[in-house]
C-alpha cells in the first residue's frame, strides 16, 4: 500500500521561497533557487510531521496517566520509605543545628587567620 504524498500548503511554499530567495547566491539560476525552495519544503514537512508524532506521545502520555491517578497515588504511598531512627531531643527532622556551628567556627577561623597574618 502506497502513502498518499502530502500536499505542502501555499504558506509553507511561500516561506520555503522567501527563504530560498533569501539565501541566493549571485549567478544562481530560477532552477536553482526552485530546487532549494523543495528541499526547504520538505524539511519544514519534515519537521511537521516530527512535531506532530511527539504531540500524539505526549497525549497518550498524558491520557495514560489520567486514567491511573488512584494507582499512581497508592503506588507512591507505599514506596514512601519509613525512617525508624528517632531524632534527637530538641532537633527537629528537617532542622539541624550542625551546618550552622560548622559555618560559624569556619568563619572564626578564617577571621582569626586574616588577623593573624596580617
Amino acid at each position: 500500500m502506497a502513502k498518499p504524498k502530502a500536499t505542502i500548503s501555499p504558506e509553507t511554499q511561500q516561506e520555503a521561497m522567501r527563504v530560498a530567495r533569501a539565501t541566493q547566491k549571485p549567478g544562481q539560476t530560477k532552477a536553482q533557487t526552485k530546487l532549494i525552495a523543495q528541499g526547504i519544503e520538505k524539511g519544514i514537512a519534515q519537521y511537521k510531521k516530527e512535531q506532530k508524532a511527539k504531540a500524539r506521545e505526549q497525549d497518550k502520555a498524558r491520557k495514560k496517566q489520567q486514567q491511573k491517578p488512584s494507582d499512581a497515588a497508592h503506588v507512591n504511598a507505599s514506596q514512601t520509605p519509613i525512617d525508624s531512627t528517632p531524632a534527637p531531643a530538641g532537633l527537629d527532622k528537617s532542622y539541624s543545628s550542625l551546618p550552622w556551628l560548622l559555618l560559624v567556627i569556619s568563619w572564626i577561623g578564617f577571621i582569626g587567620y586574616v588577623f593573624v597574618r596580617a
